[in-house]
């Protein structure tokens, strides 16, 4: 037996020989197992996106110990990849747990956008901008995380989307990624402190991206207390992270703000074209919480308990984030084209009201299991 599921079916044992007060009470004492296959996704989730993240500072370094457009390159290959699990693991949000909670949660040193690419290094009109560009600064992890949204949100100093830039620079291009050359590593002016920031940064996405996985391992504290509490307050994190990343998140912030913009400044990975992509997982990161599943892995999951109370509805959540992760599919990339196209517009607004309809829903689900959601 898994490690989480036994903990989980200790957990409901001892509730079940408490009082009504103690764990286990209210509507939802058939949640454990749900629970507990939550727990043990979201710490896969968490392992892969560490693996990816570790593999992409292998490439990194490579390339800045031999700077050119192969090691250039394979850098970038290794950013897109890490990509994946990590889009796959933003429904863990939302609810002050390890990745974001007000006191130490790293979420904004790993994930934070859009970023004003002049605050890290050059940019088309200002050849001697960022931090890369100010020697006076020392470039460690330490000073990179102090100086993150320092002075404003845009000051983004550090994550993913600190290294994307850095990889692929500006994206001035009508029909493809940035395309920053190998030189900016070994002739540009300051170029040894552009190597240093890159691989400063991701070992620092490294670090974070540990952080956060070690504090969902299977008997840790925050693990422990999930599954230990009652079984209504750990579901109701499961679904405020999947309506708030489906809802004011991903049909709001990176898809209607950037719709009505018009603006790629607006999308999510607007160096390296890869906004497509992260919103493809995003959605299925909101149906993977709802169906128990990560991977090829596919446990009980809130569906099984909306179909004990309402089959009708459990099966019309599941169609609502399968049509919802079809309609971001739809939208052709490049979403910087996407944008502006006649064709593609409507696609847009297709999958944002895809996504509307299904966080509707989403709080149906959670009022039928006596749950109450704060969602914007």
């Amino acid at each position: 037996m898994n490690q989480l599921v036994r903990l989980a079916a200790i957990t409901l044992a001892f509730g079940a020989c408490g009082d009504d007060g103690g764990n286990g009470g209210g509507g939802l004492d058939d949640a454990a197992p749900v629970v507990a296959k939550y727990a043990e996704n979201v710490y896969a989730n968490y392992g892969e996106a560490l693996t990816t993240a570790t593999q992409l500072e292998a490439a990194v370094d490579a390339f800045v110990a031999t700077p050119n457009e192969t090691t250039l390159g394979a850098a970038r290959t290794a950013w897109l990849a890490a990509r994946e699990p990590y889009g796959l693991s933003e429904s863990y949000r939302f609810y002050d747990g390890p990745i974001d909670n007000p006191d130490d949660g790293p979420e904004g040193q790993i994930n934070a956008w859009p970023l004003d690419e002049v605050y890290i290094d050059y940019v088309e009109g200002n050849a001697t901008g960022g931090l890369v560009n100010d020697p006076s600064m020392p470039i460690t992890k330490e000073l990179l995380a102090s100086r993150n949204e320092e002075g404003g949100e845009k000051n983004i100093a550090t994550g993913y989307h600190a290294i994307e830039f850095l990889l692929w620079g500006q994206d001035l291009s009508d029909d493809g990624p940035g395309a920053r050359p190998a030189t900016d590593y070994t002739t540009k002016s300051n170029f040894e402190r552009r190597k240093q920031y890159l691989a400063t940064v991701t070992e620092l996405l490294v670090d974070d991206l540990t952080t956060v996985k070690d504090a969902w391992m299977p008997q840790s504290t925050y693990t422990a207390e999930l599954i230990a509490a009652k079984p209504e307050e750990s579901v109701r994190r499961m679904l405020q992270g999947m309506g708030a990343l489906g809802g004011a998140e991903l049909s709001g912030e990176r898809m209607t703000t950037a719709y009505d913009n018009m603006d790629q400044e607006d999308e999510h990975s607007c160096f390296s074209d890869n906004t497509h992509r992260d919103l493809r997982a995003n959605a299925i990161a909101v149906q993977n919480v709802y169906l128990g599943k990560y991977g090829n892995s596919d446990g009980m999951g809130i569906d099984d308990l909306v179909k004990t109370r309402d089959p009708a509805l459990a099966t019309r959540l599941t169609e609502e984030l399968a049509a919802s992760v079809a309609a971001v599919e739809a939208i052709s990339p490049p979403f910087d084209q996407a944008l502006t196209s006649e064709t593609e517009r409507p696609k847009i607004l297709a999958a944002v009201r895809a996504l509307q309809k299904q966080t509707e829903t989403v709080v149906e689900v959670a009022t039928l299991l006596g749950i109450t959601l704060n969602l914007e």
